[in-house]
């Protein structure tokens, strides 16, 4: 088992690489007092909406109760979430990133993010595979799950998608032959 202290850098050293690598429409780690995080990896993270309610966005993984290292106000990283995997969680301007890194071949291949929606919210899918969080009484989108995307240490693309169970997203990552790390996108924007 890695270090602690070794896995946050490895972690954070593969999200880096990627994301500078993706170039600078990717969205910019930032403090953001509207965001909300819990002390463990099950406690997840509650992030606000265009219309000032809460969703909350939970992170089911086999190590739950692992506690986030707070490497900054807007960073933290949950290593050893599950096996060969980390999850560095960012704060942006307009919500969160749940970068998940996947360090080997037998990382899973599923990542699941329970939501609870206020009431009066519902999740309504998006032909970009990703989903809007929509205003039942209004219709207007007030939050968004961005389609995920994955990208493998040689910058090459990964496919991922999601699917959605009742309130569960499971965001799917054919990792299979890629080169490791791999680093998938999970991001939600008001």
């Amino acid at each position: 088992m890695r270090h602690a202290q070794d896995g946050a850098a490895a972690a954070m050293n593969a999200a880096s690489r990627v994301l500078v690598a993706r170039g600078k429409n990717e969205p910019q780690e930032l403090e953001n007092p509207d965001v909300s995080w819990g002390q463990r990896a099950r406690d997840g993270v509650w992030v606000p909406t265009k219309d000032g309610q809460r969703v909350h966005i939970g992170i089911d993984v086999t190590a739950a109760d692992t506690v986030g290292q707070v490497l900054r106000p807007s960073l933290r990283v949950f290593v050893g979430v599950d096996v060969d995997t980390d999850i560095v969680a960012q704060t942006t301007a307009s919500g969160v990133r749940l970068l998940t890194v996947i360090h080997g071949a037998d990382a899973p291949g599923e990542f699941r993010f329970p939501l609870s929606l206020a009431d009066g919210l519902a999740l309504e899918s998006m032909p970009s595979g990703g989903y809007d969080v929509v205003h039942l009484r209004y219709g207007a989108t007030v939050g968004r799950l961005y389609n995920p995307w994955a990208s493998d240490s040689m910058f090459r693309q990964v496919k991922a998608d999601y699917a959605l169970e009742g309130q569960v997203v499971t965001m799917r990552v054919q990792h299979e032959g890629a080169y490791y790390p791999v680093v998938a996108d999970p991001h939600y924007s008001r």
